[in-house]
């Protein structure tokens, strides 16, 4: 059973987050409060393994209580907010403070929208109970390093990321030079994240990065990220690679999906690509991954040790997907050496 503790300041949410938690039977809700103030008081008497946190609150501010319970009582956090490109700056600050994740809060009282958002949110609160605390937060940014091979010959990446990915990709992007492979992303993310997502990986990058959108080139400097609401999928030929969206029925309860990516790369591409599966909550991926891999593409896994949530990247490696498994410190370096189609070291890194 998963405790939970409720931060926000509308009773009638506190209710319906409450109903919504509690609708499995296997996550129970402790305590709620209406603010940070009355928080860190309950906080007092109970320890909760999750909180959920609402940004936008009297008295204290969703960041500054959870720049001081990180800094003084670490525990999971899932940030439910709402999520708009206004919104998305101070949630973006949330996960760099140690957020598991962001979930974007219903305000129409629609059951549909609300059974989905409670799938949602029960996923997350799982996925903060599992995860390693010392993994979560601010990472150093790392040194940007040289080009490997010819710009024009590397083989395109594919990355797949979940809960703790926005953090990892951030570290990854920040330490690869402008002459790197043509990248294209998916991170499970809300459909309003994505394009601000995208910005701010864009202004730490020597790499540019963006919203994909239908048709764009997979080309040399450019990172794609899939949109929020579609799946992303490599069309055209590995001469002329592009990528489609697609606003299919969800995979693996996703969209975007990352086995869409993966098993889409492994068809145009074979052997000629690489594929990256980092920290996150379930399976999606996998199956794309080992597609990838008997195609006989370059096929890397976050390490256990490294990860937020060793879930995606657990499930590839026990598939076999895996060429090698690394810390996320190794990715980068990694990254570059298989796009110019070099060979990696096999088993655990």
């Amino acid at each position: 059973m998963i405790s939970v503790l409720i931060i926000d300041d509308d009773a009638a949410t506190r209710a319906r987050l409450r109903e919504q938690l509690e609708a499995r039977g296997d996550i129970r809700v402790v305590a709620e409060a209406e603010d940070p103030i009355v928080a860190r008081r309950l906080l007092d008497r109970v320890t909760p393994d999750v909180i959920t946190l609402d940004l936008l609150m009297p008295r204290m501010d969703g960041l500054t209580f959870l720049e001081k319970l990180m800094a003084g009582r670490p525990m999971p956090v899932v940030v439910v907010s709402t999520v708009t490109q206004e919104d998305a700056p101070a949630c973006f600050d949330a996960l760099a403070l140690g957020a598991v994740g962001v979930v974007g809060k219903v305000t129409l009282p629609h059951p549909q929208l609300w059974a989905r958002f409670g799938g949602e949110l029960r996923h997350y609160v799982r996925a903060a109970a599992m995860s390693a605390m010392g993994q979560l937060g601010r990472r150093g940014a790392g040194t940007l390093l040289t080009p490997v091979g010819e710009r024009a010959c590397l083989r395109p990446v594919m990355i797949g990321a979940s809960t703790g990915g926005t953090e990892a990709l951030a570290a990854i992007l920040s330490r690869l030079p402008e002459a790197s492979p043509p990248i294209a992303i998916v991170q499970h993310m809300p459909p309003g994240f994505t394009a601000s997502f995208a910005a701010r990986l864009d202004e730490h990058s020597a790499l540019r990065v963006k919203e994909a959108a239908d048709g764009d080139r997979l080309e040399s400097g450019v990172v794609l990220l899939a949109p929020g609401h579609a799946h992303l999928e490599v069309v055209g030929s590995a001469i002329h690679p592009s990528v489609a969206l697609k606003e299919t029925p969800r995979v693996n309860l996703h969209r975007p999906a990352v086995d869409r990516l993966f098993n889409t790369a492994a068809q145009v591409f074979g052997a000629a690509s690489v594929g990256i599966l980092l920290t996150g909550m379930g399976d999606d991926g996998a199956r794309g991954l080992a597609a990838m891999h008997a195609a006989g593409a370059t096929t890397i896994g976050q390490d256990e040790a490294s990860c937020v949530v060793y879930g995606m990247p657990a499930a590839a490696a026990a598939l076999g997907a895996c060429s090698t498994v690394v810390g996320l410190e190794t990715v980068p370096e990694m990254l570059l050496q298989a796009a110019a189609g070099r060979p990696v070291a096999a088993g655990i890194g």
